[in-house]
């Protein structure tokens, strides 16, 4: 198995070695022996910090090629006159393209897991084995707008790929309660508990959402999937922007995630989570970008930073610290997705960014974090590692000139230009 030294790297402060064996963070500031440098590869990281990298905990990779198609408009006339009519064009290899795209934008950006809420599956998962992330990919259901035979089908999925590979997991994936019924929702829940798959979906993101279920239900979102039995630590709910005081104490209770998605949901004009809230009630909270077309882009850093200044909007700074959006952004989303990883530390799997400590924002360097969070941005990153090997190596993708020349050929075509 390859060995990696990232020697002279600056980590908690002082210029370390860490060595990266079976994949894994296998020595961290730990004197290293003549055995750990047999066959191991050296890399001078003098002048480098290191830094656990992000995991998108909500996403919409294909979309990327509807980015900037359509903007500043109502809601429900961005989706049905725009969104939906440019979707119905996607094809396979669109897909794969527009995931290329995305897994691109993502590693540059610091990315190196995502949770893909879409359609054409498969695709996005050869797309990610390539490419050498790690992602959740969902078998989306959207009772209202599929067919029985297909739900079928992707229950039949579920049950041929329950371990697809070391990099690539799939989760089960219910759209919302809106276009899930309870039967449906309770099975989905009910086959990913028994195959150890995560459940995830959309909930509470809009208010015309919480009223219509309040009406037609009696109860919130959150009430409606307690009452389904289906809120417990295996759900991963994306948005959470219109959570009452009993529903965060719920989703707290049961150890249910929610993962934030604050630029999507300004843009949109959803309104903004009560973060501070969220914080006290012991949720656990992670970060997610949501599509290119309603972000408009996959930059996990522009989002964490966004989480923690609008956590501070209660009217105290000192309401989620640097080091804490860090952890939201990094160790609490791998933790939702059961990922042991994020986190710099013996034992855990080899995800890691190096920083530039030469760039402009990082400097002077009188707190990393701090600058890392409040004050960089995706041009301070010098390498990305994922699995123990360099997915981006000196600010560089294999591939990237030819990904990008592609996916603006497939987007125009398809927009018929």
């Amino acid at each position: 198995m390859a060995k990696l030294i990232l020697q002279s790297v600056l980590f908690q402060g002082k210029k370390q070695d860490i060595l990266i064996s079976e994949k894994k963070f296998s020595k961290v500031g730990q004197p290293l022996t003549e055995r750990d440098r047999e066959k191991a590869e050296v890399v001078n990281c003098d002048g480098l910090a290191i830094v656990p990298p992000f995991y998108n905990g909500h996403c919409h990779a294909a979309m990327t090629l509807l980015r900037g198609y359509a903007d500043d408009m109502p809601l429900q006339e961005w989706l049905t006159k725009y969104i939906w009519p440019f979707e119905a064009k996607l094809t396979n290899k669109a897909v794969e393209i527009g995931t290329r795209l995305a897994v691109l934008e993502m590693i540059k950006s610091g990315t190196v897991f995502f949770a893909d809420m879409y359609w054409r599956r498969e695709y996005t998962m050869k797309v990610v084995k390539e490419m050498g992330i790690r992602a959740a990919i969902g078998v989306t259901f959207a009772e209202n707008l599929d067919t029985p035979e297909h739900i079928e089908e992707n229950f039949d999925f579920v049950r041929k790929h329950l371990h697809e590979s070391e990099r690539v997991q799939i989760a089960v994936m219910p759209h919302s309660i809106y276009l899930v019924g309870e039967k449906l929702f309770k099975r989905c829940a009910k086959i990913a508990h028994e195959e150890g798959m995560v459940l995830h979906t959309h909930l509470s993101e809009t208010l015309k959402e919480v009223r219509d279920c309040n009406k037609q239900h009696g109860c919130s979102p959150v009430e409606l999937l307690d009452r389904y039995g289906v809120l417990d630590e295996n759900l991963v709910a994306a948005h959470c922007v219109h959570l009452t005081d009993c529903d965060m104490s719920l989703m707290a209770d049961a150890g249910a995630a929610s993962i934030l998605n604050p630029c999507s949901n300004l843009k949109l004009g959803s309104g903004i989570p009560k973060i501070a809230k969220m914080l006290d009630s012991g949720m656990l909270l992670g970060i997610g970008t949501d599509g290119a077309s309603s972000n408009n882009n996959l930059d996990m850093h522009e989002d964490m930073k966004l989480v923690s200044l609008l956590a501070k909007a209660n009217g105290r700074a000192d309401t989620l610290p640097a080091c804490e959006v860090l952890n939201m952004a990094t160790a609490h989303g791998a933790m939702a997705y059961n990922i042991p990883a994020g986190v710099i530390s013996e034992g855990f799997l080899a995800d890691a960014l190096l920083l530039d400590l030469k760039n402009e924002r990082l400097n002077p360097l009188h707190n990393l974090e701090s600058n890392w969070v409040y004050a960089a941005d995706s041009s301070a990153i010098h390498s990305v590692i994922c699995n123990g090997k360099f997915v981006m190596r000196n600010r560089h993708v294999d591939g990237e000139e030819d990904i990008v020349k592609e996916a603006n050929a497939c987007a125009l075509k398809l927009a018929g230009k």
